[in-house]
Order: structure tokens, then C-alpha cells, then sequence
């Protein structure tokens, strides 16, 4: 009797150790399924809408040197509404990354998610601009549309633009800068420093400049920004492609001779105002370097910037005798050429007689 005693309370015993443990097996169970559910809840609150939402319409956010957290927020509302600004912000503070810092801008694509707005931001993946240079007459022109939808300000440009050292790698000073410059399209990004932007032009400036038209330079004893500047007139003087090399020759003629360029468009620099269509005596008496009825030889520098194809009117610019030019009474953008001074003022004289029947002053 007393050994069945013993054994009930072993059993019993063992029993309840038994019944604990699967309790405490229990809770442990249930506070791990509590931690996991709330886990995917608090993970569908900050990724599901990461991950769902997606932008409705696209648009490029700049976020400028020094920016603050509070204006990369701005900018994305502005363009997607704070709903989505907002969450755009979680993440970078989910993934700890400091989007303000990066600089730049940056296309956020319609249908991109919060998730990946904030990644695109934070890796840096800038949206590239296009820039256009075409015809730019003179750098103050040139400045104002080249930093049109970049960060840097005209003046900044300017500023790097009258820097001797920095146009000593181009052979350039601050007078001849703008030859620098070659009409072209060109691809940068919106934060660039003034001194990258002009050294990539300045790299498709020494593509142009090759061994071939350097020699070609050499033989006509101009230097290459001395060729861009004659261009520059030609360009002014007509529009007519296949006229441009003759006007280049009677332009070349004329330097080998020693005369004035007596070049109206350089006039017309010199005042700063290109709209004369009748150059007048009182025109001719304007005290300007790029007065070349004044001045003998090139001006400083170019009057506009130039295609290459101009570069290539001058350097192939065909043989003649011409050094006087008029344009012709029919207005058709072409010129009549003479190789004397009679021949040439009958042909003023019609030019003269045409423009008064239209009252053209």
C-alpha cells in the first residue's frame, strides 16, 4: 500500500511538470505569433504603400547644394502631393540614406513607386540636360541661354569665361572666349560646375580643331579662333550656305591686302543692335574695336557663335579675286562680287535705288 502511495505522487508529479511545459510551450508559441503578426502589420503599413503606391504623373526634382530634408519634401509635393511626399520621406528613413545631400535632378517617372523615388534620390542617378548653342551673339547672349535650365547663374559663367589661366588650355583669352563655343547640342547635368561645362564644350572644341583643319588654319596664318571670328562675320553677312565660302575669300582677300574688313555686321555688333537693316554714315562713326570700317584686321573675337560647317567655309574657303560685295537688288539673300571698285559701287548703287523703293531706312 505505501509503494502505491509513493508511486501516485511520482506520478502526479511528474504530471504536472508535464502540464507546465506545455503551457509554457503554449505562451511562448502565441507570443511569437503576436510578434509576427504585428511585425506584418507594422511591415504592410511602411512597405505596402512603398511598394503600391505609385506616382501619377512625371517630373524633375532639383535639389540644390545645401538643401535640408524639408525642401527635398516640398519639392516632391509640389509635383506629387504630400501623400506621396510623405512617404518618400519614410523610406529614406527606413533605409537611413540622406537624400538632401546628394544634389542634383533627378525624373521621377510616372508609375514609380515611394520605394523607388527614394532610390533613385539617394544612389544620385541624375536626369541629364540638354543644352543648345545656336548663333549666340556675344557672351552676355550666350550665357543667359546656356544656363537657362542649369544651376549655375550667367555670371558665374562669365566669371570662368574672362579667366586667362583656365582659357590658356584652348588656346583662348577672354576677348576671343565665345569661339570656344560651337553651335552644337550638348548633355549635362543640372548641378555642373562652371569649369566642367566649358571643358566638355571645350573637349568638342579640340574634336573640331583636328590636325586637318589646324593645317588648313596654319595655311591661311590664322589661328583657329581667328577662324572662328571671320566665320562669325560670314555667317552675319549671309544665310545662303553655298555663298559662304566665296564671302570668306573676299573677306581672306582682303586681310592678305591689307584693306579694312568693312564689315556692316561687325557694325551692327558695335552698336549691339543686330535689327539695322541699313547701315548709315552715322553707323560707320561708332568707336568699338568691332568697328571694322575703323579698325584694320579681325576684331577681337567672334560676333556669334558658329556651326562647323562655317569653320569649314572659311578653311575651304575657293580661289578668286573678289574684295567687294553688295547685296543684290532682288533681295534674294545673295550678293553681287566685284573685283573693283566701280563695278562695285554700280552695284551699291542698285542695292541703294531697291531698298528706297521699299522705304527700307
Amino acid at each position: 500500500m505505501a509503494k502505491k502511495k509513493t508511486n501516485n505522487k511520482s506520478n502526479g508529479a511528474s504530471s504536472g511538470i508535464d502540464a507546465g511545459a506545455i503551457v509554457s510551450k503554449k505562451l511562448w508559441i502565441t507570443i511569437l505569433i503576436t510578434i509576427f503578426v504585428l511585425g506584418g502589420i507594422i511591415l504592410l503599413y511602411i512597405f505596402l504603400p512603398a511598394v503600391a503606391n505609385k506616382s501619377e504623373n512625371e517630373a524633375v526634382i532639383k535639389i540644390p547644394i545645401n538643401a535640408t530634408a524639408e525642401n527635398v519634401r516640398d519639392s516632391l509635393e509640389k509635383y506629387f502631393g504630400s501623400k506621396y511626399a510623405d512617404k518618400v520621406m519614410l523610406m529614406s528613413k527606413v533605409r537611413k540614406t540622406d537624400i538632401a545631400k546628394r544634389g542634383g535632378a533627378f525624373l521621377i517617372e510616372s508609375g514609380m513607386s515611394p520605394l523607388q523615388a527614394e532610390r533613385k534620390l539617394s544612389q544620385g542617378s541624375q536626369h541629364p540636360f540638354k543644352i543648345v548653342v545656336n548663333g549666340a551673339r556675344g557672351v552676355d547672349i550666350l550665357a543667359d541661354r546656356v544656363t537657362r535650365n542649369i544651376e549655375i547663374s550667367p555670371d558665374n559663367l562669365k566669371k570662368t569665361l574672362s579667366d586667362e589661366e583656365f582659357l590658356k588650355q584652348f588656346g583662348l583669352t577672354p576677348d576671343d572666349a565665345l569661339a570656344l563655343f560651337i553651335d552644337d547640342t550638348y548633355e549635362v547635368y543640372w548641378n555642373v560646375t562652371p569649369e566642367a561645362l566649358t571643358g566638355k564644350i571645350g573637349k568638342n572644341y579640340k574634336k573640331v580643331w583636328n590636325d586637318s583643319r589646324l593645317d588648313k588654319a596654319k595655311a591661311l596664318g590664322l589661328t583657329p579662333a581667328e577662324v572662328i571670328t571671320l566665320a562669325s562675320i560670314v555667317d552675319e553677312e549671309t544665310n545662303k550656305g553655298d555663298e559662304k565660302p566665296m564671302v570668306a575669300r573676299l573677306y581672306l582677300n582682303r586681310l592678305k591686302k591689307g584693306m579694312r574688313l568693312q564689315a556692316d555686321p561687325t557694325v551692327k555688333f558695335a552698336l549691339g543692335d543686330f535689327s539695322l537693316r541699313r547701315i548709315r554714315g552715322e553707323h560707320l562713326k561708332v568707336n568699338s574695336p568691332y568697328n571694322t570700317y575703323q579698325v584694320t584686321g579681325l576684331p577681337p573675337g567672334p560676333i556669334r557663335t558658329v556651326t562647323t560647317s562655317d569653320i569649314d567655309a572659311v578653311l575651304n574657303a575657293p580661289d578668286h579675286d573678289y574684295i567687294y560685295m553688295c547685296a543684290k537688288d532682288d533681295f534674294s539673300g545673295y550678293h553681287n562680287f566685284a573685283s573693283d571698285y566701280n563695278t562695285h559701287m554700280q552695284n551699291a548703287r542698285k542695292y541703294q535705288k531697291a531698298l528706297n523703293r521699299r522705304g527700307i531706312n
